[in-house]
C-alpha cells in the first residue's frame, strides 16, 4: 500500500554509516500497521501522476488482455487505476479494512474484473497462477523483500514485468511553483506527532525510523533484468483542504489513528489548530512531483524453480 506517507522515515543510516536507532532491519511487521487508516487513505494520499496508466500501457504494450497482481494494494488505488488495461485484476493486502475500501471503490467505479485477497506477500505464490504484470505501489519496503521477489519471479509471465510505482518523496515536489495558497505546514505537523508519540516513528507495535533501499539488486538476485525507469510527468500544484490534510496524516503508518488511543480526539483538534494557523482559509497548495515506473522484466535464461531465497 502507498507508503511512505506523511511523517514517515526515509531510507538510510546514521552518521558515518552507523546503524540507525530503530532502523528497518530491526523492525517486525504486525497486523496493526495501518489499523484505523483505511477510511482516510483514498482521500488523504497524494495522487500519482495523471498519465500513469497510459504510460504503463505504452511501455509494456498492454492491450486489455492478461492479468494484473497488485501486491500491498491498500484500498485499490493502483489496481483500479489500471483495471481497464487487463482482463483480470487481483489485489492483495493483509489489512481487511483496506480491502473493504477497495471493494467499495470497485463498486463505485464499476470495475467488475477486480477481486481482493487478504494475505501477506510473504505467502505468495499461493496458487494464484501467473500474471502479465505485478505491481508494488510503495509497498515493497514493508515486506521480506528477497523472499517476495523470488515468489513473484515465479508468477510473472516470461514477457511480463514487475513494476514499482514510485511517487518520489511522498509525491510532493520541493522545488515547484508554490501555488496560490499557503504551503502545508509539514514541519509543524511532524512536531505535533513528536509531542504525542515521541521522537521515534511508530510502525504498528514497534518503531521504524528508516526504510530500506537497494531494491534493484534484490530483484536481480531473484532473476530479473536491471530496472528501467520510466518517468511519468505529473508536476502540478494540488489544491488541498484542511480535511484533506487531516486524512493525509491519519493515512500514514506513523500517525495511524490507533496509535493515539484515548488522545485521538485531542490530537485531531490540535492538528486542526496547526492547520488553521497556517491557512485561515483552510486551503493549501501542495506541489506534486513526477511519478516513476521502475520496470523489471524477468531474465529468460534463469529458471524460477532454480532460484532460492537468499
Amino acid at each position: 500500500m502507498g507508503e511512505p506517507g506523511p511523517c514517515d522515515g526515509a531510507a538510510g543510516r546514521g552518521p558515518a554509516g552507523e546503524r540507525a536507532r530503530f532502523g528497518w532491519e530491526d523492525w517486525t511487521w504486525d497486523a496493526s500497521l495501518f489499523e484505523g487508516a483505511a477510511p482516510y487513505y483514498r482521500r488523504g494520499r497524494i495522487p500519482y501522476a495523471e498519465g500513469l496508466a497510459d504510460m504503463l500501457a505504452k511501455s509494456l504494450g498492454l492491450d486489455g488482455h492478461g492479468r494484473l497482481l497488485d501486491v500491498g494494494c491498500g484500498p485499490g488505488t493502483i489496481a483500479l487505476r489500471l483495471a481497464y488495461l487487463f482482463e483480470e485484476v487481483v489485489g492483495l493486502d493483509p489489512d481487511p479494512a483496506m480491502l473493504e475500501e477497495a471493494q467499495r471503490a470497485a463498486r463505485d467505479q464499476g470495475a467488475t474484473n477486480a477481486s481482493w485477497l487478504q494475505m501477506r506477500a510473504e505467502d505468495l505464490p499461493a496458487g494464484l497462477g501467473t500474471f502479465r504484470v505485478v505491481t508494488f505501489a510503495q509497498s515493497f519496503h514493508w515486506m521480506d523483500r528477497p523472499k517476495v521477489a523470488v515468489a513473484v519471479r515465479s508468477m510473472v509471465e516470461p514477457h511480463g514485468a514487475v513494476v514499482q510505482v514510485d511517487p518520489g518523496r511522498d509525491g510532493v515536489a520541493d522545488d515547484a511553483d508554490p501555488g496560490p495558497y499557503p504551503a502545508a505546514p509539514f514541519q509543524a505537523i511532524d512536531a505535533l506527532r513528536r509531542r504525542y508519540l515521541g521522537p521515534d516513528r511508530r510502525a504498528g507495535r514497534g518503531f521504524r525510523n528508516t526504510s530500506p533501499s537497494g531494491e534493484d539488486a534484490i530483484f536481480q538476485a531473484a532473476g530479473f533484468l536491471p530496472e528501467v525507469r520510466v518517468p511519468v510527468p505529473g508536476a502540478r500544484v494540488l489544491d488541498r483542504t484542511t480535511d484533506d490534510l487531516v486524512a493525509w496524516v491519519f493515512s500514514a503508518s506513523s500517525t495511524a489513528p490507533h496509535l493515539f488511543g484515548d488522545d485521538l480526539g485531542r490530537f485531531e483538534a490540535d492538528l486542526r489548530a496547526v492547520l488553521d494557523e497556517a491557512s485561515p482559509t483552510r486551503r493549501f497548495s501542495v506541489p506534486l512531483s513526477d511519478t516513476t515506473l521502475r520496470v523489471r522484466r524477468p531474465r529468460l535464461d534463469q529458471v524460477p524453480g532454480a532460484l532460492r531465497h537468499g
